[in-house]
C-alpha cells in the first residue's frame, strides 16, 4: 500500500530538503506514533463534519496547523494547543496519518529541548469544534481567516500556491478517514 501512495502522492512522498531548518525530509505512513523522545512537531489536518479546515496567513498563503512541542509537551498537547493558537479550535477526535523522518542539516536543535538530528514531525487528521478565534500568540503565524471548504478547494488551493505537498497530505488524510469509516461499517464477522 505505501509503494501505491506514494505513486498517487508523489510531491508528499518525495525526499525534499527544508531551507528553515535545513533539514531534509521524508514523509512515510505510519499507524503508531514514533518513540515520543524523537518527536519534536505535529500537524493537523483538521475536518468539521464532511468539510476540510485551512487556515490562512497575513502574506495570504494557505497553511496547514501545527508547530513545535514546547518543553515537556507531548504531541497530543502541542496538537491541541496549535489548533487553540492557530484555528480557535478544540480537538475532538485524532487519527494518525503519518510523518516527516527529518534529519537536521543545522548544527544545533532549532530549540534546545527538541530532538537533533534526527526529529519526526508528526501528522494527524482530526475533528474539530470552533470555540473562540485564533489568539494568534506574538511571535507566532498571524493567521487572518479559519475557512472550512470541500476537500476539492482545499487541495486547489494550495496547489495554487505551490504546496502540492499541502494539498496531498489533505487528499491522503481524506483516503485514511474513508478508510476508517468504511471499517466501522463493517460487520464484525467473528465465528462464535
Amino acid at each position: 500500500m505505501t509503494s501505491e501512495r506514494a505513486l498517487k502522492y508523489a510531491h508528499l512522498f518525495q525526499e525534499v530538503v527544508w531551507p528553515w531548518g535545513p533539514a531534509r525530509a521524508r514523509f512515510v505512513p505510519l499507524d503508531n506514533a514514533p518513540p515520543s523522545h524523537l518527536i519534536a512537531s505535529v500537524n493537523l489536518v483538521p475536518r468539521i463534519g464532511d468539510k476540510w479546515v485551512m487556515i490562512r496567513l497575513r502574506d495570504g498563503a494557505w497553511e496547514l496547523p501545527g508547530g513545535t512541542l514546547e518543553p515537556g509537551e507531548d504531541h497530543m498537547g502541542a496538537a491541541r494547543r496549535e489548533l487553540l493558537e492557530e484555528v480557535g479550535a478544540r480537538l475532538v477526535s485524532f487519527e494518525l496519518v503519518g510523518a516527516w523522518e527529518c534529519f537536521s542539516m543545522a548544527d544545533r536543535p532549532f530549540r534546545p529541548h527538541l530532538p537533533f538530528p534526527e526529529y519526526y514531525r508528526v501528522v494527524g487528521v482530526g475533528n474539530i469544534e470552533i470555540v473562540q478565534p485564533p489568539t494568534n500568540p506574538p511571535g507566532d503565524e498571524d493567521i487572518v481567516l479559519v475557512e472550512s471548504v470541500p476537500l476539492a478547494t482545499a487541495v486547489e488551493r494550495f496547489i495554487a500556491i505551490g504546496r502540492h505537498d499541502l494539498a496531498e497530505i489533505y487528499q491522503l488524510a481524506a483516503e485514511v478517514v474513508a478508510a476508517g469509516e468504511s471499517e466501522r461499517r463493517q460487520p464484525d464477522h467473528k465465528q462464535e
